[in-house]
């Protein structure tokens, strides 16, 4: 019985002494949303309208995401950066679902939130490998260089997280926020901007209703 007890003793020590060395990862901190830093005045937008005592600027950034450094791109979604104004100490309950955007004067398109937009994201400054060149097909049926050519690059999975990490913060944040606040905006769109005519930017939320009349 005793040489039992002992055994579960070392057993039980020598888990306490693994569980010291590799103690469990914590997980990461969640992603903050804050919304882009709001330019010095609605009038350094393209565009603004009042909105009951607020005003409501934007501007169109097409398949282009704004960015310090240089923007990136998708072809998938348009970018409107979008931002509210009002007396000092004013807050505002804002959502991306406040808002949509009228293109050619078609239906409107609501918001749509950045975890879809960020599997069509593309860095103009990413330079992909060399690719395989594509070698002709043998009698055999080998083609498998050559279709392996014809293959897109992958993207750095470290590159995809930093992209989607960006646009994650600079989208227009959820939930009541002391104004200004300034944000991303994305609409489904895969047509080049050179085939839009005319564009509206639709607001109905706590505030009241607004349309900003947009340039491609």
């Amino acid at each position: 019985m005793q040489s039992l007890f002992g055994r579960l003793a070392v057993s039980l020590a020598v888990v306490c002494s693994l569980h010291a060395q590799n103690p469990p990862q914590q997980k990461p901190h969640p992603v903050e949303i804050t919304g882009m830093p709001p330019r010095s005045a609605a009038t350094d937008y393209a565009a603004h309208v009042p909105v009951g005592d607020l005003t409501l600027a934007a501007e169109f950034a097409g398949h282009n995401v704004p960015r310090p450094e240089d923007p990136l791109t998708t072809d998938d979604y348009v970018v409107v950066e979008t931002a509210v104004y009002g007396p000092n100490g004013t807050k505002l309950n804002l959502s991306p679902d406040q808002f949509s955007l009228r293109i050619n004067d078609r239906r409107p398109s609501p918001a749509v939130t950045f975890v879809v937009v960020a599997s069509s994201l593309k860095d103009p400054e990413w330079v992909p490998p060399d690719q395989p060149k594509a070698k002709s097909k043998t009698s055999f049926g080998g083609g498998g260089e050559e279709d392996a050519a014809k293959l897109p690059p992958k993207v750095p999975v470290e590159l995809r997280r930093k992209m989607a990490q960006y646009i994650e913060v600079n989208s227009l944040p959820e939930g009541e926020h002391a104004l200004p606040q300034a944000g991303l905006l994305f609409f489904p769109y895969r047509s080049k901007t050179q085939n839009i005519h005319s564009m509206e930017l639709i607001y109905k939320g706590p505030a009241g209703k607004a349309s900003v009349a947009l340039q491609p």
